[in-house]
């Protein structure tokens, strides 16, 4: 137990730093290449940020943990929503953008609502078996390509990420920190899925538990992070937007991916959790409207916290 435990600390450690160092590497390499530093922060950090999860989904599914999988992203856009916006709400309230408010939330709650459709094909369609097929992974990597169209029309209007600020090596040091980076993002997402499913089978749980609670805390790491930086520094208008920008890319990128790489059995068990993702969803929209409009005040930041726990002691109960 203490070695698995021990390979989940490695993990989260491995995977962290290992995106950040494929992020520094590429966003140098794009630099020294004359790329734009919009471009930049529009494909290689948005992804970037994205790399735990992916790397976790992509091993999980090669080795066939497909609960953790699916589980792993359903519990990050839970996290990112109840728990970390409602840290960030805590701290100070926070300022939302009229096209994240109309456009990207809406977006993110459709995003989980096409994985219950997907997922559920024996109740839907009078099928054998439950999967996100390659079809579905097509489908929603379609859609993520219109999303990220969306995005580019947005940050070039607005001229987003246009002042952002690339450190930039040699190319001999840039591509040693990518390659760096990216053996440890391949080595910690290996510690992470080996050590979460020895965990599981050594008390007695489900992958799915294990996935959602703390595989799922640890990949959202990055974000809380980020968020409470950002609304530190005084950047509360782009904190929510953040952090659903990457609720659209869990879903529509990292499942597309995962399930086209291998289609992705699908666990009914995991349908409570999706319920509470979109049940956060819609929340996270209705907070838009009261009190004071497009913004999300303290109190709303302590009601996503309490629900956050409440779903942690819900999810350790049913095991």
């Amino acid at each position: 137990m203490i070695t698995d435990i021990f390979l989940l600390l490695i993990g989260f450690v491995l995977l962290i730093g290992g995106a950040e160092y494929v992020v520094r590497g590429a966003s140098s390499i794009a630099a020294r290449l004359n790329v734009s530093p919009l471009v930049i922060g529009l494909t290689i950090v948005a992804f970037g940020t994205s790399a735990p999860e992916l790397t976790v989904n992509v091993l999980a599914a090669l080795r066939g943990s497909t609960d953790l999988a699916i589980s792993n992203v359903v519990g990050s856009n839970i996290a990112n929503i109840l728990l970390v916006l409602g840290v960030a709400a805590i701290i100070t309230p926070l300022k939302v953008k009229s096209n994240t408010v109309w456009k990207e939330i809406p977006f993110a709650l459709l995003g989980i609502i096409l994985l219950f459709i997907m997922g559920n094909d024996t109740f839907l369609d009078n099928t054998t078996f439950n999967a996100l097929t390659r079809t579905d992974g097509l489908a929603l990597l379609a859609i993520f390509i219109i999303f990220l169209y969306y995005i580019y029309s947005l940050a070039k209007n607005e001229n987003y990420g246009a002042e952002e600020k690339v450190k930039q090596y040699n190319l001999v040091a840039s591509s040693g920190i990518f390659i760096g980076g990216l053996i440890a993002l391949i080595a910690g997402g290996q510690f992470l899925v080996n050590g979460a499913v020895d965990l599981a089978t050594t008390f007695g749980v489900s992958e799915t538990l294990i996935g959602v609670s703390i595989i799922a805390l640890g990949t959202s790491l990055p974000e809380l992070a980020t968020t409470v930086a950002a609304v530190r520094q005084g950047h509360r208008d782009v904190a929510i937007g953040n952090i659903v920008g990457s609720n659209i890319f869990n879903i529509f990128w990292i499942l597309g991916v995962t399930s086209v790489i291998a289609p992705i059995p699908f666990s009914a068990a995991i349908n409570a959790d999706i319920m509470v993702g979109i049940g956060a969803s819609l929340l996270l929209f209705i907070f838009m409207f009261t009190g004071k409009r497009h913004y999300m005040n303290r109190l709303e930041g302590i009601t996503f916290l309490s629900f956050y726990a409440l779903y942690i002691s819900y999810v350790v109960i049913r095991g």
